[in-house]
C-alpha cells in the first residue's frame, strides 16, 4: 500500500480565520487557503503569514481559478473545506435550495482539478441527507459525493467534538477521502476522558457586568439592568425562564417569550452547549456563566461568557492571539463559526497509520 509523507501540503477552503488549524501544522502544511470575508482573511494572514490567502467568492471563475493554480503550483496534496452551513443548520431555515448549499459543488471541483492524496469535508449534522441541485436534478450530498468522486474511498461519520478533547458539545458531520491506492481514512477513536466546564474554565477568576481582570480576554461585557437582575437569580444550568419573580419580561411587566436555551447559564459539570456565533448575547442559545450560589441566595457572574472562556472552552491554544485590530464582537463571531481544532487534529492524527 503507498505511503505518503507528512506533513502534506494542504488547500484550505472558506478558512474562515483559520480556528480549524490551530494544531495541525505536524500534519498538514497549508499552503493555499480562500477566505470570502476581506476581514477575516486578513485576520487569517496574521495568523499564518506563509500561507498564500486568496481572498474572494470561490463562484468567481477569476478567483477559483487562482486558487487552483496556486495549489497545483505548490503541489498540494490535501483539501480541508467547511462551506458555510446556514442553509442546512438545524439553527436556520434549513431551506433546501439555499445557494450555499450548492458551494459544495465548488469543493468537489476542486477536488478533481488538484487531485488530492487526502480530503476533509467539515459541515453540520444534516448536511450528507441535504439535496442540491446538480445538472438540473436533485441529489443528495452524500451521493453527490460518491457519484463525482468516484477515485476516493469515502468515509461519511458523525463526531461530536466533545469526544476528542473539546469542553465542548458540537456534532459536526465529517467526511474524510482517501485516493483508492491508499488504505481508508477512519473516524478517529474517542477519547476516555470527557472535559467539563468545570475541568475547563472554574479557576478563572469569578467577574460581575463590566469587570475586567489582569487576564488578557477575561472581562466581562457590559449587561444591562434587567438582565442582571434575571440572572441573579437563575440557577446553573437554568434557565431565567423558570424563574418565579425574576423572569424575562418587557417594561411594561408583560412576559417575553422565548426558547428555554435562552438566558440560560450553562451547567458546570457537562461540556459546554454548542458555542454560536451569537455567544455575546445573553438572549441567544446557552450564553449565560454557570455562576456560584452565594450566601444571600443569588448566583454570581449574572453575564455571558468571557471571550477567554469561549476561547478554552472552543479548545483553542492558550497562546492563541487575535490581531489587535480584531474588535471584540469579531473574534466571538469567528470562533463560533469555526471548527473545533482539537477534533481536526484527532481526526488528522488517525492519517499516521497511512503516512510516514
Amino acid at each position: 500500500m503507498k505511503r505518503i509523507k507528512l506533513p502534506l501540503k494542504g488547500l484550505s477552503l472558506f478558512a474562515n480565520v483559520g480556528i480549524a488549524e490551530a494544531y495541525i501544522k505536524k500534519y498538514v502544511d497549508i499552503k493555499v487557503a480562500n477566505e470570502l470575508v476581506e476581514k477575516r482573511a486578513k485576520f487569517y494572514s496574521e495568523l499564518y503569514p506563509r500561507t498564500n490567502m486568496i481572498c474572494g467568492n470561490i463562484l468567481d471563475n477569476t478567483i477559483f481559478n487562482k486558487i487552483i493554480r496556486s495549489s497545483l503550483r505548490e503541489k498540494c496534496n490535501f483539501i480541508m473545506a467547511t462551506p458555510p452551513c446556514q442553509g442546512m443548520s438545524i439553527a436556520g431555515k434549513m431551506e433546501q435550495d439555499d445557494p450555499r448549499n450548492s458551494l459544495i459543488i465548488k469543493v468537489v471541483e476542486a477536488i478533481k482539478l488538484v487531485k488530492p492524496k487526502y480530503f476533509l469535508i467539515e459541515n453540520v449534522q444534516k448536511m450528507p441527507k441535504t439535496f442540491i441541485r446538480f445538472k438540473g436534478e436533485k441529489i443528495k450530498i452524500s451521493d453527490f459525493l460518491i457519484n463525482e468522486l468516484s477515485d476516493y474511498n469515502i468515509n461519511f461519520s458523525l463526531l461530536d467534538a466533545a469526544d476528542f478533547g473539546t469542553p465542548q458539545t458540537r456534532k459536526r458531520s465529517i467526511i474524510l477521502g482517501s485516493a483508492i491506492n491508499l488504505k481508508i481514512w477512519n473516524e478517529p477513536i474517542k477519547s476516555n476522558k470527557v472535559i467539563s466546564v468545570r475541568d475547563a474554565i472554574s479557576h478563572l477568576p469569578s467577574l460581575e457586568s463590566n469587570e475586567k481582570s489582569r487576564i488578557k480576554y477575561h472581562n466581562a461585557k457590559k449587561q444591562n439592568d434587567r438582565h442582571i437582575l434575571w440572572l441573579k437569580n437563575t440557577p446553573t444550568g437554568k434557565t431565567a425562564f423558570e424563574n418565579k419573580i425574576h423572569f424575562p419580561k418587557k417594561s411594561d411587566g408583560t412576559k417575553i417569550k422565548g426558547f428555554k436555551t435562552t438566558y440560560k447559564r450553562i451547567e458546570w459539570d457537562k461540556p459546554a452547549p454548542t458555542i454560536t456565533m451569537c455567544n455575546g448575547a445573553i438572549s441567544s442559545q446557552n450564553n449565560g456563566h454557570p455562576g456560584r450560589l452565594k450566601e444571600n441566595g443569588e448566583y454570581s457572574d449574572a453575564r455571558v461568557l468571557t471571550l477567554k472562556e469561549i476561547l478554552i472552552l472552543s479548545g483553542l491554544p492558550d497562546n492563541w492571539k487575535a490581531p489587535e485590530w480584531a474588535s471584540e464582537n469579531m473574534i466571538r463571531e469567528v470562533i463560533g463559526e469555526g471548527v473545533p481544532p482539537r477534533l481536526i487534529e484527532s481526526i488528522l492524527a488517525n492519517l499516521d497509520s497511512n503516512v510516514c
